[in-house]
């Protein structure tokens, strides 16, 4: 017999294909009308649920499944999903470290590029017929010092493409330092902050995290610094960095999430020196595939009841 398995998050046909191949029966509900809708019929069905950090997994959806057994976040984030909740209720959680990681980093890299060489500006001069105007000098990337908010996977993966590939000085956030890397810890971000020319926040969303990159953090930048973030919006307290932008106090921003997307400040989208990408980061064929395929292997591994792939660690 099949497994129901309800999707609350956007998922191609060619994923769904596959996850129906492997005998899941999915309930496609992406919008809260069609999941009423959904467990209205199949509500006692429903074993598992297939969601993503940002749109998450709280108690009260918990409840309204009597049978649900497994929660798995499809990529490395599980904020939105109350943890502690699904555990009080027997409900496992997993997640999908490093499924992204290298399409991430690319994307990162592709962004510190863009912000200090002034591509985006330089593509919308062209166009305009304004040749002149639009060309001046502009920092390399080469050498510049690397700061980094987290060391997990994806800023691991950051971090080599900078080091190894731009000659580019590493120095890392971490809560411990990580003994099989030689590059600078440091315990307070705002050290890192302090050190570095491009600052990228790789960190996850949660209480820990809100509002950690604020005005007390830029303000101890290097002018001619530049910020990004591939994290999580929460991070990032969008107000203080604009006005370091505004200010001049930064020489730019890049972005690929939002504090509350995907709704994105009028402040933002004025400020032509902050770059911004939809959350695509992690948007490739080959991790979204890797998402999906880790996705199965937890789904299996909990109907055999064998130990789940990758289970969210305790707290």
């Amino acid at each position: 017999m099949a497994i129901h398995l309800l999707v609350v998050t956007r998922l191609s046909r060619h994923h769904q294909a596959r996850i129906e191949a492997a005998g899941y029966r999915l309930h496609m509900a992406e919008d809260p009308g069609t999941r009423r809708a959904v467990l209205r019929e199949h509500r006692d069905d429903i074993r598992a649920v297939l969601t993503i950090g940002t749109i998450g997994f709280t108690a009260e959806d918990m409840d309204d499944l009597p049978n649900l057994g497994l929660i798995c976040a499809q990529g490395v984030g599980f904020e939105g999903i109350d943890v502690a909740a699904a555990r009080e209720r027997h409900i496992a959680v997993t997640h999908g470290p490093g499924t992204n990681a290298e399409t991430v980093a690319d994307h990162t890299l592709g962004l510190m590029l863009a912000c200090l060489r002034r591509i985006p500006q330089g593509d919308a001069g062209v166009r305009q017929g304004q040749w002149q105007e639009i060309r001046r000098s502009a920092p390399m990337l080469h050498g510049k010092t690397l700061g980094l908010l987290g060391m997990g996977n994806i800023a691991r993966a950051i971090a080599r493409r900078a080091h190894y590939g731009f000659d580019m000085p590493i120095v890392y956030f971490s809560r411990q330092p990580k003994p099989d890397l030689d590059w600078r810890h440091e315990s307070d971000p705002g050290h890192v902050a302090r050190q570095a020319d491009v600052l990228v926040s790789a960190l996850p969303g949660g209480l820990e995290t809100h509002h950690l990159v604020n005005d007390a953090l830029l303000s101890v930048m290097r002018p001619g610094s530049i910020v990004i973030n591939i994290g999580r919006g929460s991070v990032v307290d969008t107000d203080a960095l604009v006005r370091a932008v505004q200010e001049k106090r930064l020489a730019g921003a890049a972005l690929d999430v939002f504090e509350h997307e995907p709704e994105v400040s009028q402040a933002l989208r004025e400020e032509h020196r902050i770059i911004m990408t939809p959350h695509t980061a992690g948007l490739s064929p080959e991790a979204l595939d890797a998402t999906v395929d880790l996705v199965m292997q937890n789904l299996a591994a909990f109907l055999e009841g064998k130990p789940l792939i990758t289970s969210v660690p305790e707290a």
